[in-house]
């Protein structure tokens, strides 16, 4: 919230200094007459819209690298767990006594392919592909592909759904 906050309130300082120096400049080469100020005053005012300005630069530039900073811990988290999900599943692959055949239909199914994709991708026939995942499904003691994708969820949530009865 602080962030926001601050981000807000510096582009609405950067947004009235911008207005100030354009104004200026649209009033000297348009020629418009105004109620004239001290030059002591608009010089003043020229000064506080430039620190501004530069806070503002500043504020900026301290928000960028910290979100440049937050974005890679993220990617190195997302790096993490993508490992840790690739490791969990050759655990359970392990734990099931997956053939190597198995394991390739059973990471292809759970990324989301389709029986045909597998079958093509395998250069096998779809019904070699069901008789695997069926197989897959038997070891693993799910009943389908949504049911094999959620007990690698469940690890990955923690110690599994309560009233699951998985571990």
């Amino acid at each position: 919230m602080t962030r926001t906050w601050l981000i807000g309130l510096t582009l609405l300082i950067q947004a009235a200094c911008a207005i100030f120096f354009v104004s200026d400049i649209a009033i000297s080469v348009l020629g418009l007459g105004v109620a004239p100020i001290s030059w002591r005053i608009h010089e003043a005012i020229e000064i506080g819209a430039s620190i501004g300005l530069l806070l503002g630069l500043m504020v900026g530039a301290v928000l960028l690298r910290n979100t440049l900073q937050r974005n890679r811990r993220v990617e190195e988290q997302l790096r993490a767990a993508s490992g840790a999900f690739l490791e969990l599943m050759e655990d359970r692959f392990d734990q099931w006594g997956l053939t190597p055949a198995e394991r390739d239909v059973a990471l292809f199914a759970i990324k989301g392919f389709s029986t045909n994709e597998i079958a093509v991708m395998r250069e096998t026939s779809e019904g070699t592909v069901k008789a695997q995942t069926n197989a897959i499904y038997r070891k693993a003691g799910v009943g389908g592909r949504p049911q094999l994708l959620s007990l690698f969820i469940e690890d990955l949530m923690g110690d599994g759904l309560v009233g699951t009865g998985r571990p």
